[in-house]
């Protein structure tokens, strides 16, 4: 019903679109007629031929091929890579950057699992963001575009001579999926339980409750300690384990189709940037379109519409071939 809901949902607009421009039709040809009558209606042929042509341009956005997962909820893993414990810290700057995106639009966020530093940054962590079931924009469908690396320009906290160090954490976003939209052997898991380490409170360290499970055919390894039952973690792990595997399938098809719709990097290495926060100058750059700002602070305080709605006007022009 859920799935149901939303594909109605995503329908609504294009439906209104089209009913709309039916009525514009019918409303220009009845003017159009009194105009050759009367000439006063011909201002109201012109204003409705602009009507028209904007309801053409939101006709051909909407038709526009689109990803199906676009109306799915994601998974958004994070990941430190090159810097050490200031890349860890880096990776927490950006789950509060999609955490507080995520609040702004009203959507749910849930941490399935987090793998700490000492000074509270993030060797990996992965988070759910759910959104609502009404018409709109989806998780994935605005968020997909931030999949690949991160790199981060400015002065560490363990820094003591104030040098300017570059690092790097690597960012994939998933659709989250049902479990009966993929098949998955049982025969083809191997699960291993183990005791949860780090902050974790008590009962979460003491008992053999993180669980991790690798699926034998693809080589895929998913993990959960964050929860305290161990069945609890098992069903966070496998929700990753679906999420992973369609990711998968989805890009191997991208590739065998054409290199250039791969859009995501999934290497956690700065020679394969997508973005770069300059913190001295306050600079945002996206190197896939040429986006710039500066308005860095603001956009790691979670103001990414302005980058994300560029990311998305590309991506619809290159789909329309403009």
């Amino acid at each position: 019903m859920r799935r149901i809901g939303r594909r109605h949902a995503e329908l609504q607009p294009l439906i209104k679109a089209f009913d709309d421009r039916e009525k514009l039709l019918a409303d220009q040809r009845a003017a159009t007629e009194l105009a050759a009558e009367d000439p006063s209606f011909a201002d109201e042929v012109d204003e409705l031929s602009q009507k028209l042509e904007r309801n053409t341009e939101k006709l051909t956005r909407l038709l526009a091929p689109r990803d199906p997962n676009d109306a799915a909820d994601a998974l958004i893993e994070i990941k430190s890579g090159e810097g050490g414990e200031e890349s860890a810290l880096f990776a927490g700057d950006l789950l509060r950057m999609y955490t507080r995106y995520a609040e702004s639009r009203g959507w749910k966020v849930e941490v399935l699992d987090s793998q700490e530093t000492d000074l509270g940054g993030y060797r990996s962590v992965t988070v759910a963001i759910k959104g609502g079931s009404g018409a709109g924009e989806q998780p994935f469908g605005v968020l997909k575009f931030e999949g690949g690396v991160h790199r981060v320009q400015r002065v560490p906290v363990t820094e003591t001579q104030g040098r300017v160090h570059t690092s790097a954490a690597g960012v994939l976003v998933m659709p989250e999926v049902e479990a009966d939209e993929v098949d998955i052997d049982p025969a083809d898991l191997r699960i291993d339980v183990f005791r949860s380490s780090g902050p974790g409170g008590q009962g979460v360290n003491t008992t053999d409750s993180a669980v991790r499970i690798t699926h034998l055919p693809t080589g895929i390894v998913v993990s959960c300690q964050n929860e305290r039952s161990q069945l609890q973690n098992r069903e966070q792990a496998m929700r990753m384990l679906r999420a992973r595997l369609v990711a998968r399938a989805e890009e191997e098809a991208a590739a065998a189709a054409s290199d250039a719709r791969r859009s995501q990097v999934r290497t956690v290495d700065r020679s394969e940037r997508i973005r770069t926060y300059n913190f001295g100058e306050n600079r945002i750059a996206d190197h896939r379109i040429g986006f710039k700002a500066y308005n860095m602070d603001a956009v790691l305080n979670g103001e990414l519409g302005a980058v994300l709605t560029a990311l998305a006007e590309a991506d619809l022009a290159a789909r329309l071939g403009r």
